[in-house]
């Protein structure tokens, strides 16, 4: 069974809202006819022609038609047998219903096309063309157009082997009170249609913009992906939070306060901006969700299948990101830029909290608190990242053939037993390196 993506589901179940009330109007506008033609025929005290009364059986058959087509319509978008594609024959029996009654009462009548508008049938075409509006295809629309135009063309060229000799009273029969009341009828439906029509696309619209207002205001509190969630109705789940393991990463430029003391303001914005640019693709790169920027610092979470590999691909990144800027920066007489990272893998309870004026995403628990503590121990053990064994094992890396380096057991705060940790990049190396340079 293919599994639809979120956006396709939605469309999908716009297409069945849409054609289910295609069908119920398609159903009210037959039996307004109906009612119509019934007061019509009751106010005509005397059909006498033949003609006429094949007339009124043609137009009760189309009428009784037309109901029909739109139950099966129905029937069909209640019970999820519709498909996209079958609106596309269901616009083609409307307009052939319109048509082939159209060229019947021609025919029946004797009359040449030139008098095609006379009869009630083209009437319907404001109610056709309408149904088609609501659907929101163009392309459904222009067929709709052209089916209707080529048929009506059609039937104005088209002319009967013999044309009635009482041509003129048979014609005047057709602007009498009865079929005038039926094409008063028609043109009300194609109009309440159109109202309806616009009332949709007017609603239609108004959602988009509160939805698009909700996105931009939650991506203002919210990771992007978060967002994205709560877009789509996910908010009371994400309040009530929920457990589930994940890599998070901290990192932190190194000697930034001392560097930023005594700097233009406008200097330590752009530099700060830019590390959080790198920092941004780095984790792009890994699939990864930064959760929150403070400061200098930046807290990123890796969540789902293989996000230890994932988290470890974005550390490679981030440092490759790292030594550009330096490079850039060294160009211009600047000092590289160095940062601490740390990783730690492990469960987390995570979920939305705050109200509907300001929303935070935060994920708690020991692997954040560990996480953490990695990163700042970076700081005393000469290592530019610093990552538990776990995340190694989890994604399958074996350490002497990374340049990884078991690090001597350090007790971390608020932690009995000590880690088994790994690091690899060496600070005080860079450093010399870069003197040397």
């Amino acid at each position: 069974m293919r599994v639809r993506s979120p956006d396709q589901t939605l469309l999908r179940n716009a297409e069945v809202e849409v054609e289910r009330l295609v069908a119920l109007l398609r159903m009210g506008v037959s039996l307004c006819l109906l009612a119509a033609f019934l007061l019509a025929v009751k106010g005509d005290d005397g059909i006498r022609e033949i003609y006429l009364r094949r007339q009124w059986v043609l137009a009760l058959l189309t009428i009784i038609s037309y109901f029909l087509l739109g139950g099966l319509a129905y029937w069909l978008a209640a019970t999820d047998r519709f498909r996209s594609w079958m609106v596309w024959p269901a616009v083609t029996l409307d307009c052939f219903f319109m048509l082939v009654n159209a060229w019947a009462g021609l025919a029946n009548a004797g009359f040449p096309g030139e008098l095609t508008f006379m009869l009630p049938p083209t009437w319907l075409v404001p109610v056709i063309l309408a149904f088609a509006v609501l659907r929101f295809n163009p392309y459904l629309q222009a067929y709709c157009v052209a089916l209707t135009v080529g048929g009506l063309a059609y039937l104005t060229l088209w002319q009967p082997e013999s044309i009635t000799p009482d041509i003129a009273h048979r014609a005047e029969e057709l602007v009498s009170l009865p079929p005038n009341m039926v094409r008063v009828v028609m043109i009300f439906l194609g109009g309440a249609v159109l109202v309806f029509a616009a009332y949709r696309t007017r609603k239609l619209l108004h959602s988009s913009i509160v939805e698009a207002k909700a996105r931009a205001n939650l991506t203002r509190y919210l990771p992007a992906q978060m967002a994205d969630q709560l877009a789509d109705g996910a908010l009371e789940d994400l309040r009530h939070g929920r457990r589930e393991d994940m890599v998070v990463m901290f990192t932190d430029i190194r000697g930034f306060t001392e560097w930023s003391e005594g700097r233009d303001p406008a200097e330590v914005g752009a530099y700060i901006s830019e590390f959080r640019r790198r920092v941004q693709q780095a984790v792009a790169a890994g699939d990864g969700m930064i959760d929150k920027f403070i400061g200098d610092a930046a807290m990123v979470l890796f969540a789902g299948d293989h996000a230890a590999k994932r988290a470890l691909v974005a550390v490679d990144a981030l440092e490759q990101e790292l030594r550009d800027w330096g490079e850039e920066r060294k160009e211009i007489g600047r000092n590289p830029v160095r940062a601490g990272i740390g990783l730690h893998i492990g469960e987390v309870f995570s979920g939305v909290i705050g109200d509907a004026e300001r929303l935070e995403y935060s994920v708690f628990g020991d692997t954040v608190n560990i996480a953490a503590r990695l990163e700042e121990l970076t700081k005393t053990v000469d290592a530019a990242v610093v990552t538990s064994a776990s995340v190694l094992e989890a994604a399958g890396v074996k350490p002497a053939r990374e340049d990884w380096i078991a690090l001597p057991a350090i007790p971390l705060r608020g932690r009995k037993e000590p880690l088994a940790l790994f690091g690899r990049g060496s600070f005080a190396q860079a450093r010399q390196m870069e003197q040397a340079g």
